[in-house]
């Protein structure tokens, strides 16, 4: 069995842009491409998919046209980031034309869900010591509409 590939439906925007958007958010390359064919009436030439990895992760992304989908935060990605800069430059990218949520969840421009988390929050979330979990959990649980604060978090965590 092969990987699984997340596909992304962009709704009849422009693909090469949305792809770039992605890019400079995460950092990868441009696998394909796939444009309409002469039979597609009004979208004949118009770039119908662009496969790309993101993160080492590959994506489809493909032009829905005229069909229009809501995404939900019912399927989000999750980010898991090294440190305090990388979880600040993906969300200060995302939130530029996005919709900041709770708990390090963000809506990128296009709708899509997206956690953006500090790796050592996971860890945290993972000690044995239910006070230090409980302490950790109210604390990214008050986050709402901005990015993870790693030094908060540590604090939290240390019973500081």
């Amino acid at each position: 069995m092969g990987p699984i590939t997340p596909t992304l439906w962009i709704n009849g925007e422009d693909m090469d842009a949305a792809a770039q958007y992605y890019l400079d958010a995460f950092g990868g390359e441009v696998v394909h491409t796939l444009d309409y064919g002469p039979d597609a009436g009004e979208h004949a030439g118009t770039r119908m998919v662009v496969v790309l990895t993101l993160a080492g992760q590959q994506f489809c992304l493909l032009n829905g046209t005229d069909t229009h989908f809501t995404p939900n935060e019912s399927v989000s990605f999750e980010l898991s980031l090294d440190d305090q800069a990388e979880v600040n430059r993906i969300w200060d990218h995302l939130a530029k034309e996005g919709r900041p949520g709770p708990c390090g969840w963000i809506a990128d421009r296009y709708g899509f869900s997206w956690q953006v988390v500090p790796r050592v929050l996971n860890d945290m979330l993972r000690d044995p010591d239910p006070e230090r979990v409980a302490r950790v959990t109210a604390c990214f649980m008050a986050v709402d509409g901005r990015a993870f604060d790693i030094g908060e978090l540590q604090a939290a965590y240390d019973g500081r």
